[in-house]
């Protein structure tokens, strides 16, 4: 097995694997392959921040759209403060 890759864990008596929601199934997936691709390279800057990085502008860009561009409205569902909203929207050039 290589050096990065990721071990699942065996499925709990009682619970099988597709109660996994499809968003997890997919960020799991999509992980596997990166680490795949990457083999033994390190990641600069961290695999948890490059994850947060690629994960968050598209998620910001869909909640807004999903809301119509209202701020108030995208924070509420994101669960976080609208001036944190601002703030990444400006970090991920989405103002």
């Amino acid at each position: 097995m290589p050096l990065n890759a990721v071990r699942l864990p065996v499925p709990e008596a009682g619970r099988d694997a597709s109660s996994q929601s499809a968003l997890s199934e997919c960020v799991a997936r999509t992980v596997r392959r990166y680490l795949a691709d990457i083999g033994d390279t390190e990641c600069s800057e961290g695999l948890h921040a490059l994850v947060i990085r690629e994960v968050e502008g598209p998620l910001l860009r869909e909640v807004m759209a999903f809301h119509e561009g209202n701020q108030s409205r995208a924070a509420t569902a994101l669960g976080i403060n609208r001036a944190t909203l601002r703030k990444k929207l400006a970090q991920h050039g989405l103002l």
